[in-house]
């Protein structure tokens, strides 16, 4: 007791945090994903009503086969993600999901200005799009993209039997923040192609330069010179 009173407070509430808020953010998006795919699975496909709006590469695929994708990628990532196991892989899995959903179903057919696509940020469809709350979906995801599932966790579990010794965060250089830059960014291009895509571009040029400085040196000069 003295000991953890010795610690400062804003510390000991990070450590609750990490057990906390990752569950909190897991259960509720569980259920919201689940329930989503539980009624497409208990009911009709609607998904070709949609005249062909889904973005590459599932506009190649059938509405058949998009609606079986669709209602599989959120049961089984509910149960992922409330057991919090691939948490990582099942929030992205849905992340995509989610920019796919947005893109053929809450956004706005037309809009030529910020101002024009902010108004598509609503809960009913009055014209602009409603994407409301699929951005808030997104946004859920992120910390657990970046994050995990946190302490109370199948992952967490697994993680700490498979190496029990305490891993201390090692230092993020480029190349990590080009992969994640480019792996969040590269389906956004479906919505925001310029965005995007130059966010994509950048994640790209990070890693390139990360290789780069860490590639060894092939055509280095010996250390010892001939003489």
């Amino acid at each position: 007791m003295k000991a953890e009173l010795n610690q400062p407070l804003m510390s000991r509430v990070d450590v609750v945090g990490q057990w906390i808020a990752p569950l909190a953010l897991r259960a509720l998006l569980a259920w919201e994903f689940f329930e989503a795919g539980r009624e497409k699975l208990h009911g009709e496909n609607w998904f070709a009503d949609l005249d062909g709006r889904f973005p590459l590469p599932f506009s190649l695929l059938g509405a058949n086969v998009n609606w079986t994708l669709a209602t599989w990628f959120e049961l089984a990532g509910g149960i992922a993600l409330l057991l919090g196991l691939g948490t990582r892989y099942a929030a992205f899995s849905l992340w995509v999901l989610t920019i796919v959903a947005i893109y053929a179903v809450h956004w706005p057919s037309e809009w030529s200005s910020v101002a024009e696509l902010w108004q598509g940020y609503a809960i009913t469809n009055d014209g602009f799009g409603n994407y409301k709350l699929p951005l808030i979906y997104l946004v859920m995801l992120l910390p657990l993209i970046l994050g995990g599932g946190g302490r109370f966790s199948l992952d967490h579990l697994v993680r700490t039997f498979a190496s029990p010794e305490v891993v201390t965060p090692g230092r993020t250089g480029p190349m990590t923040w080009g992969l994640v830059l480019a792996a969040l960014a590269l389906p956004l291009t479906v919505l925001l192609p310029w965005v995007g895509g130059a966010l994509t571009v950048l994640g790209v040029a990070l890693v390139a330069n990360g290789m780069r400085r860490t590639a060894p040196r092939v055509f280095a000069r010996p250390a010892t010179a001939l003489r």
